[in-house]
């Protein structure tokens, strides 16, 4: 059969180390990394635009929890991901961008070439967490492990290779494809005996947990059932303790969640980075001091940052979870009554708009039980994720924290949609932020993804106009004018309905699982009964 080019081992590799689908628009800086796809297990799924290919393993990867990949072009089609990427970045969603760059006489020279950057290494490493060009095929299988190694054994990011164009048809080594096996830390036993006694310590302890957490939400549940801690989740932890008298699904940002975290002795930080976004989404600053704080990351340098921990443990949620709970003693107290109160209160304080919009979205789940829903920037994901009691973790998540692009949930959806299949799901998405990424609707048909796109419709950029009329700004620029989305989504073959009233959801989302491929739901915040306060 003769010797593989590197485009073709590269295939080899990612297949050995369970890659089942990639997103990309093939390119001339990329045909040859094409060379071995065709015939290979690994699907290859196109979008419209680099940023979907983004995007899509994103989505990808949060719903199946391996890293998603992405196969672009040199220049225009890397920059495109890179909006992607970020968003990937302050996620913690493991990503693997595989990109050409020119041939490498090129590189640094200013020739002019096609799609040339002045240095397109050092973009990447300025926010990819690690970044590696292939210049010997040699090197191909250790540079494909490194970055395997990288999104399995520290805190996820997006990882990036770049592969010249005169390099991509070499003969590559002989080479063995096999998977990189993660080596993730784990916290030493004398540090989980000296957390031990802070909690047999303590008399009111909280557990803050993140994204990080989620994969040990077991784990989770048994430490704070032994220690009667509420739990407090972030949006992307919410889902954990599903139904749990010792939940808090109200986020940390709300003046009663903070009032909780400030009358604890003690708490723990489980796989949460302590963002602006989750814990100061409005930048009040008043997030509180906390009296003693256990915090544990993968990550070394997030354990070194603000707030700074008692106590910083390199290590995974799940280990310490697994090897704290036996060492402390089982206590039972008003845990309970202290989340239950909590949960009240936060509901309570919650305006009626935001109410009403949390509604819609719990309707989403009573009609479709098994739904994740992916969110948007739009003000429906907003009012989720300052409130939502979900029935299971891993079905909710947006754009709306960390990066906060536009544009993210048509595509993301259909990543979540192949990396789920057996699950509903359901993009929520703004008018504005859905024209950011309207195209992909035909990528969802091209793939045969069951997606169904929600369109909060509220003429524009609500949140903003409204943000600027509360600071004495004239509105300016919040009113881009929309499409009718029933006719976009018609003219790519998508059925798609108007709700004149939010009691008609249930049975339209229901209509709308039972076909295969996508379909459009439009909810209009001022035409559609039920859907404002």
């Amino acid at each position: 059969m003769g010797v593989k080019t590197v485009g073709e081992v590269l295939i080899d590799l990612l297949q050995a180390n369970g890659v089942e689908v990639v997103f990309g628009i093939p390119g001339v800086h990329t045909v040859e990394l094409y060379r071995g796809l065709a015939g290979s297990a690994i699907r290859h799924i196109t979008p419209r635009h680099e940023q979907g290919a983004g995007f899509m393993a994103d989505g990808y990867a949060r719903v199946t929890g391996k890293p998603g990949v992405a196969l672009v072009i040199t220049g225009p089609g890397l920059t495109n991901t890179i909006t992607a990427m970020a968003q990937a970045r302050q996620d913690s969603v493991p990503m693997l961008v595989i990109s050409g760059v020119n041939r490498r006489s090129s590189l640094g020279q200013g020739l002019g070439c096609l799609h040339e950057l002045p240095d397109q290494s050092a973009l990447m490493k300025s926010f990819a967490t690690a970044s590696w060009t292939l210049n010997d095929p040699a090197e191909l299988a250790s540079v494909v492990a490194q970055a395997f190694a990288v999104m399995g054994s520290a805190r996820p990011g997006p990882v990036h290779i770049e592969i010249p164009t005169d390099v991509m048809p070499l003969p590559a080594s002989e080479v063995v494809a096999k998977a990189t096996l993660p080596a993730r830390p784990g916290a030493a036993p004398t540090t989980l005996r000296e957390i031990a006694a802070l909690c047999d310590h303590a008399r009111r302890i909280v557990l803050m947990c993140g994204g990080g957490a989620v994969s040990a939400a077991g784990a989770v549940q048994a430490l704070a059932e032994r220690l009667d801690a509420p739990v407090v989740m972030t949006v992307n932890a919410r889902g954990m303790l599903a139904g749990h008298p010792l939940r808090v699904p109200a986020s940390p940002s709300l003046a009663t969640t903070r009032e909780l975290i400030a009358g604890a002795d003690l708490v723990l930080g489980l796989g949460t980075e302590m963002g602006q976004t989750d814990y100061d989404m409005y930048a009040d600053g008043h997030f509180p001091p906390i009296a003693s704080f256990v915090r544990v990351d993968i990550d070394a340098l997030q354990l070194s940052r603000e707030p700074r921990a008692d106590i910083a443990v390199l290590s995974t949620v799940e280990a310490v979870a697994e090897g704290l709970a036996p060492l402390v003693t089982a206590r039972t107290g008003d845990g309970a009554t202290r989340a239950a109160a909590v949960r009240e209160a936060a509901w309570q304080g919650l305006t009626p708009k935001i109410r009403t919009e949390i509604g819609v979205i719990g309707a989403i789940y009573a009609a479709l039980p098994d739904a994740i829903v992916v969110g948007d920037s739009t003000q429906a994901v907003y009012a989720g994720n300052l409130y939502l009691d979900l029935g299971r973790p891993l079905s909710w998540f947006n754009a709306a924290t960390g990066f906060g692009a536009l544009g993210y949930g048509p595509p993301a959806a259909i990543g979540a949609a192949l990396g789920a299949p057996g699950r509903p799901i359901v993009c929520l998405t703004g008018d504005g932020g859905f024209q950011f990424s309207l195209a992909e609707i035909g990528s969802a048909v091209d793939a045969g993804a069951k997606v169904i796109f929600l369109v909060w419709n509220n003429d524009g950029y609500q949140e903003i106009e409204n943000y600027m009329i509360e600071n004495g700004i004239t509105p300016e620029g919040v009113k881009p004018s929309a499409p009718d989305f029933l006719t976009v989504a018609q003219a790519y073959g998508v059925p798609a309905t108007r709700l004149a009233d939010v009691e008609e959801l249930a049975a339209a989302l229901a209509s709308a699982n039972e076909r295969n491929g996508p379909s459009l739901i439009e909810i209009h915040q001022t035409h559609t009964r039920g859907a404002t306060a």
